[in-house]
């Protein structure tokens, strides 16, 4: 088994935009409890008109915030809060998760204890207790069509459904993606790569990350040993361009990764009245 160093640096990461209050709790679940591991922890604020970048400067002096001066996106501000720091491991994480105290510990241990894997990601649960599907296929016409149709009966709480997904999310193992909600990497792994790919503004970027990290033959864990709570969509639900948001990530990916279907994706959008300008 491999040694695990306990001086193994780490930062984390946390994009926030006009998420204060959530913010603000999650940096209290986080500071202090990332030990043994020395930790930075960095705010990327994407120009949010609430207040959060005063209160991370009085509230947690400790914490290095980084105002990118405009909405950067999800994927371009981390990559400014990667770019501006050293460590071997980078955490990234949401505004809107809470981290009981050795859940970051754990899941730096599973990735360090596996040196053929580049990312790791825990067991996301929600309010209720309900494990998040945080993982799943890559994205492509049936991946998709596997992910929601087993996301839509999981939603509506169809038993062996719950069973199944209970039981998946409680197995560690190789992953074909996990989610970025709270995603760990090598920080050298994430260099070969070229750091979170910019197209997406927001959503996406976490399957896409994960697909160049498996292309390179490094491997992606779920590590349910670390369980984090994901108050799930808070910020997005303030965005009233949520969705169009998200169709326009599902269209980058596909001309990424999957030329050959863009015609029909972008029929079935328009048609469905979901189209990224609709």
């Amino acid at each position: 088994m491999t040694k695990i160093r306990d001086d193994q640096s780490l930062t984390i990461v946390i994009v926030s935009y006009n998420v204060r209050d959530e913010l603000t709790a999650c940096l209290r679940s986080v500071i202090g409890h990332t030990d043994p591991f020395p930790t930075d922890v960095v705010v990327v604020d994407n120009a949010s008109h609430d207040g959060t970048a005063q209160m991370v400067a009085s509230e947690w002096p400790g914490v290095r915030m980084i105002e990118a001066g405009d909405n950067l996106g999800f994927a371009r501000a981390n990559n400014l809060g990667i770019r501006a720091t050293e460590s071997e491991y980078i955490l990234l994480l949401n505004p809107d998760t809470l981290v009981p105290p050795g859940a970051i510990p754990a899941l730096v241990r599973g990735l360090a204890t596996h040196p053929d894997a580049a990312v790791a990601g825990p067991r996301l649960i929600d309010e209720a207790g309900y494990p998040e599907l945080s993982f799943g296929w890559s994205i492509g016409p049936f991946g998709e069509l596997r992910q929601k149709i087993v996301g839509d009966l999981y939603n509506r709480r169809v038993r062996v459904v719950v069973r199944r997904v209970d039981r998946w999310a409680r197995e560690p193992g190789p992953r074909q993606w996990v989610s970025g909600a709270c995603l760990l990497i090598r920080r050298a792994d994430l260099e070969a790569v070229g750091l979170l790919d910019e197209r997406y503004f927001m959503y996406t970027e976490d399957v896409d990350l994960c697909l160049s990290i498996r292309k390179r033959g490094r491997g992606v864990l779920f590590v349910p040993q670390s369980e984090i709570l994901h108050l799930r969509g808070r910020s997005a639900q303030r965005n009233p361009h949520t969705e169009r948001l998200r169709r326009r990530s599902q269209l980058a990916y596909y001309e990424k990764h999957h030329p050959l279907w863009v015609p029909a994706l972008r029929l079935y959008l328009r048609l469905t009245g979901r189209g990224p300008s609709g």
